[in-house]
C-alpha cells in the first residue's frame, strides 16, 4: 500500500472547497485515561505534500515513538492551524465511548483558530454538524490530513498519561498508556480501578 498523500485532499479542494480539517482519534480501546481527538489544517499543495512524504508522516501506529515525537515537532510548525478535543474517562462511562468521540472532535473544532468548510475524518461521520465531510475507512494510512491528526492525537495522549503515571505509578501508565496489558491488568486485579479508569469498560476475569 503507497504511503500517505494528497489523493483526497486535492479532490476536495477541485470540488471548491478551501479549509480540510483532518481528524483521528486516539484511546477508544484503553481502559484507563482520555479519548483524544486530533485535528490538523495544511495547505495542500505538491510542495507540503512531498515535504509531509519526506518527513515521513504516517498512520501514527506504524511509526516509532522516537520518529512520531519529531514528526509532531515538526508538523505543527508546518500546519495552517491544529488543535485537539478531550473526553474524561467520566464523560466516557457517561456517554458511552461514541458519543464522547463526537463530543472531543467539537471541542477540537472550537480550539481551532481557523474554521474549516470540510472535514477528512477517520472512519467516522460527525453528527448534526453543517460542514461537509468525507469519511475514509483506514483513512490513517491514506490521507496525509487524517495521518497528520493521528500524529498529533496520539503524541499528545501519549505525553498526558506519562506525567499521570507520577501519582498513578502501580497502574504503569508510562508505558502501557492505559491499554489493557498484563502488568495493567494485573494491577487493577490487585489495587482495583482508579478515578481515571473507565467503568464501564468490562475486563475479563475481573467483571461479573
Amino acid at each position: 500500500m503507497p504511503n500517505p498523500n494528497f489523493f483526497y485532499e486535492k479532490n476536495i479542494i477541485s470540488s471548491g472547497f478551501k479549509v480540510i480539517a483532518g481528524i483521528d482519534e486516539v484511546g477508544r480501546g484503553t481502559l484507563a485515561g482520555p479519548v483524544v481527538v486530533g485535528l490538523i489544517i495544511l495547505k495542500i499543495n505538491e510542495e507540503v505534500e512531498n515535504l509531509l512524504i519526506k518527513l515521513g508522516v504516517n498512520d501514527s501506529k506504524k511509526l516509532s515513538v522516537k520518529n512520531r515525537s519529531l514528526i509532531y515537532e515538526e508538523l505543527i510548525k508546518i500546519a495552517i492551524d491544529y488543535s485537539s478535543g478531550w473526553a474524561t474517562a467520566k464523560e466516557i462511562d457517561n456517554l458511552g465511548i461514541n458519543e464522547s468521540v463526537q463530543l472531543c472532535i467539537n471541542r477540537g473544532l472550537n480550539n481551532l483558530n481557523i474554521q474549516p468548510d470540510h472535514l477528512l475524518i477517520d472512519a467516522l461521520n460527525l453528527n448534526n454538524s453543517n460542514i461537509h465531510q468525507t469519511s475514509i475507512i483506514k483513512g490513517d494510512s491514506k490521507s496525509l490530513s487524517i495521518a497528520g491528526a493521528s500524529i498529533i492525537a496520539k503524541v499528545e495522549r501519549d505525553k498526558f498519561m506519562e506525567n499521570l503515571d507520577k501519582n498513578y505509578d502501580v497502574y504503569d501508565f508510562k508505558n502501557n498508556k492505559g491499554y489493557g496489558t498484563n502488568n495493567h491488568m494485573s494491577a487493577i486485579k490487585k489495587y482495583g480501578r482508579s478515578d481515571l479508569h473507565r467503568y464501564s469498560y468490562k475486563i475479563k476475569n475481573l467483571d461479573k
